[in-house]
């Protein structure tokens, strides 16, 4: 028994050595090389350009208090419309107490002169009544009691100005009220009630109330790499993708190229600006991120075939015709004229007809599917 044991073990390790030896065997032997086939097709080729960007307001304003103080009411938020010369805002001024002292000083200086000037008159008006004083005499004495009592009447405008930032005579046009000087949306309130302000001046730029924009009329800005800026000219239709609409797809049209470069990532690139077409009642949000395609080039009704299929050897570019079929099958070398490429495919000007199989990469192959 355990002599035919060790027979069986002895077979079973040959066929193991042979069933190897075999399967290596065969896997050095030269496999037939197969190649893509592609034929050439008819068909637009556009090449493109996608520029990262944002969605803007035209014309945006920084509305900004005419004077100093404290914001003592808020009357709009963000996300309302407002018109021109509508209130926003309200100040409540903080006088400074020497222009305060001025103005208090100004208004008792004027009740004594009409004081003054009130006794001149009354005497005068008396000494005319008997025929003692000639008419210019006393026309000049009731000039000054006027001068005076206007006067007083500044003089008190000027103390309210300067204590409460508007006086009773011009209340419907007080600097203390912070009125839009454009129609459109609020996009930012940025203060509270309470907080303090300044007005703009040579020093600072002041404290913004609001930020009010015409969402109406949109642009797209984006940067453009050096090397394709060449390409593009004012006027250039584009169509925009904004991210968080991706249902929307809005049309531009090329405005403006910027003159200098700016570097960014250690490139080159240029400012664009493009009027955005088509808004309608989409809803759309200053500083949304939008993609802008650009047609760069195009060539319309073009005999083509996938880049991979081209030899480029210097200047020259070639292609490989199959001819026969099966194993007959040959590839013959000609050399072809090209053009446009949208990067998957390219144009062939001349060299190679309508109907010709090229010989494209070659087939790799999954050696576990094997």
């Amino acid at each position: 028994m355990r002599k035919y044991i060790k027979f069986i073990v002895a077979a079973l390790v040959l066929l193991l050595f042979i069933g190897t030896f075999v399967f290596l065997w065969k896997k050095s032997q030269p496999q037939p090389v197969a190649y893509e086939e592609f034929v050439p097709t008819v068909k637009d080729l556009r090449k493109t350009t996608v520029v990262t960007g944002k969605i803007e307001p035209r014309n945006e304003v920084n509305v900004k208090p005419q004077i100093s103080g404290i914001i003592s009411d808020i009357y709009k938020q963000a996300g309302q419309m407002v018109s021109a010369g509508e209130v926003i805002a309200k100040v409540k001024v903080i006088p400074d107490m020497n222009q305060l002292s001025s103005a208090q000083a100004r208004v008792r200086s004027a009740a004594i002169s009409v004081r003054q000037s009130k006794i001149d008159f009354d005497r005068m008006k008396a000494l005319y009544d008997k025929g003692l004083v000639s008419g210019s005499d006393y026309d000049q004495r009731r000039k000054a009691l006027q001068d005076a009592q206007e006067e007083v009447r500044a003089a008190n405008d000027n103390l309210e100005v300067v204590r409460d930032g508007v006086s009773s005579q011009n209340a419907n046009t007080s600097s203390t009220l912070i009125r839009s000087t454009i129609s459109g949306l609020i996009l930012d309130v940025p203060v509270k009630v309470g907080n303090t302000v300044i007005l703009s001046n040579t020093f600072n730029d002041g404290t913004t109330i609001a930020t009010v924009a015409n969402m109406g009329d949109l642009i797209f800005r984006g940067n453009v790499d050096e090397t394709e800026v060449g390409q593009i000219v004012p006027g250039m239709p584009m169509k925009i993708t904004i991210g968080a609409l991706q249902d929307e797809k809005l049309s531009a049209s090329l405005e403006y190229i910027s003159p200098k470069a700016v570097e960014s990532n250690g490139a080159n690139q240029f400012e664009i600006k493009a009027a955005v077409h088509g808004v309608g009642g989409t809803q759309i949000r200053s500083g949304y991120s939008a993609n802008a395609e650009i047609v760069l080039a195009e060539a319309r009704q073009v005999l083509c075939v996938p880049e991979s299929a081209i030899e480029f050897s210097g200047n020259n570019t070639y292609v490989y015709v199959i001819q026969g079929s099966g194993e007959n099958k040959t590839y013959q070398k000609k050399k072809v004229t090209t053009g446009l490429s949208d990067g998957i495919n390219i144009q062939i000007k001349s060299g190679l007809k309508k109907g010709e199989k090229v010989r494209g990469p070659k087939i790799v192959k999954d050696e576990q599917g094997e």
